[in-house]
């Protein structure tokens, strides 16, 4: 239980930290789309600075700071995480989409292209590019999380594949780059600028000449992609 001083410090602690909680919820919050409230990034944030405070030990060598950072940027991404609203149907169709796309890489020897996949899908490209903005939701994740996360929508709900987290140690971590490298340029653009380069949806599109909402459809396509070729799930001929 906490004396009067030990409260008398945690509020500190807190006032301290919480200017630290708002860069990072404003940090993130540029690179996701306009439906995630900056005031829901600050509540996950500060919940998990609370969680710093009780956790942290001094014996263990890292620094409060360090220790804290890690914790409000986790807990971030955690929340971020939990809107995984995708309805079973749209999991069903976004699993048919990577399945496919494997199915094509290795039919054409290269990456194919949106009408290719549609095809194979037996949709018209309308119908795919709407399959594509579907699974999109909770996927702008920084590029980290979705290494970690396996880079599958509702990986929880899916069975178990490689993870990505094994791709970018040693020897394997090439595979990532060659994939990463193997999409088509005007993807493997619009990666290097959401990821690397850190714009919004909004700074990216205008650099593509597209729609926020096209940006979505490439960054979906891109992910399927990746799946396709890091993810060695048995694929139906």
């Amino acid at each position: 239980m906490y004396t009067a001083k030990g409260k008398i410090e945690q509020n500190e602690f807190i006032t301290q930290y919480l200017p630290q909680v708002r860069r990072q919820a404003l940090a993130l919050q540029v690179k996701l789309p306009a439906s995630i409230e900056l005031a829901d990034l600050i509540q996950a944030g500060t919940l998990g600075l609370l969680e710093a405070l009780g956790r942290f030990d001094a014996s263990q060598g890292a620094s409060f700071a360090t220790f804290a950072t890690q914790r409000i940027r986790g807990a971030m991404l955690d929340e971020l995480r939990s809107r995984d609203w995708l309805p079973r149907s749209v999991r069903r169709h976004a699993r048919a989409m990577d399945e496919a796309t494997q199915r094509l890489e290795q039919r054409f020897g290269r990456a194919p292209e949106e009408h290719e996949i549609a095809a194979e899908l037996d949709m018209d490209l309308t119908e795919y590019r709407q399959l594509l903005s579907d699974t999109n939701n909770g996927q702008f994740l920084p590029f980290e999380a979705l290494i970690e996360e396996g880079i599958e929508p509702g990986a929880a709900n899916r069975p178990a594949n490689p993870s990505l987290t094994a791709l970018v140690e040693g020897e394997q971590r090439g595979r990532l780059v060659a994939a990463i490298e193997a999409l088509p340029e005007r993807e493997k653009l619009m990666m290097a600028l959401y990821y690397q380069e850190e714009l919004n949806l909004k700074e990216v599109g205008a650099v593509l000449g597209v729609s926020e909402s096209r940006v979505c459809q490439l960054h979906s396509q891109a992910l399927s992609r990746l799946r396709a070729q890091l993810l060695e799930a048995p694929v139906e001929r």
